[in-house]
């Protein structure tokens, strides 16, 4: 498939797979596009459109069968496989990250942390040992690491991703707050908190609503 895909699609397929999975619990055999749409907070027409961009689902007045189309999904958000993490920053955020269950979960194994504290290089967070900074090329390329996770400062974030894709990294999920300048077949995905908290702010503003007294 070499058309692009837009992001809030992907992001809309995400969420798709995890009310159909909900909906394989509760023992759900169909859905509808308008039902998935409700739990998806869209419409039917774009839930359509969504899935129209991989293919043919479901029969018209039947709906979606709940495992086949989780099933589809799956493969799309490449979830069939395993892939391969180091998390570069060892900090409150790499710690919480780290704790994450669900990351194993739906496939992505973290294989190696890395950070420059002294004083946390050599520590055991479980069957990982922390190892310094300097390694990074030679974990992404051993390990054959898929995705760095960057959880590191502003300063160092640039660097640290031209190391590691140099080193073979595919994607990269960034959470210092700076844009990244990588290679066009490196994906990049960002997590700012502060971004997403001034987006709220900005829409309590619009809002007319203002802060409370």
């Amino acid at each position: 498939m070499n058309r692009r895909i837009p992001d809030s699609t992907v992001r809309r397929i995400s969420h798709y797979l995890r009310a159909l999975e909900v909906m394989g619990v509760q023992g759900t055999p169909t859905v509808s596009s308008e039902e998935l749409a409700q739990q998806g907070g869209t419409t039917a027409a774009q839930v359509r459109k969504d899935l129209s961009h991989f293919g043919s689902f479901g029969k018209r007045g039947l709906g979606y069968s709940v495992p086949e189309l989780a099933s589809r999904l799956r493969d799309i958000l490449g979830l069939t496989c395993r892939w391969r993490v180091v998390l570069v920053g060892a900090g409150r955020i790499g710690s919480a990250l780290f704790e994450y269950p669900h990351f194993a979960r739906r496939g992505y194994d973290c294989v190696a942390v890395l950070d420059n504290d002294p004083e946390k290089i050599g520590m055991s967070w479980g069957p990982v040992r922390i190892r310094p900074v300097e390694e990074l090329e030679l974990v992404v390329d051993a390990l054959k690491v898929d995705i760095a996770i960057l959880a590191v400062p502003a300063e160092a974030a640039q660097t640290l991703a031209e190391r590691a894709v140099a080193a073979g990294a595919r994607a990269i999920l960034n959470f210092a707050a700076v844009q990244l300048r990588v290679p066009a077949h490196v994906h990049v995905a960002y997590v700012n908190l502060v971004v997403e908290l001034e987006a709220l702010s900005f829409a309590i503003t619009q809002n007319g609503k203002g802060r409370r007294k």
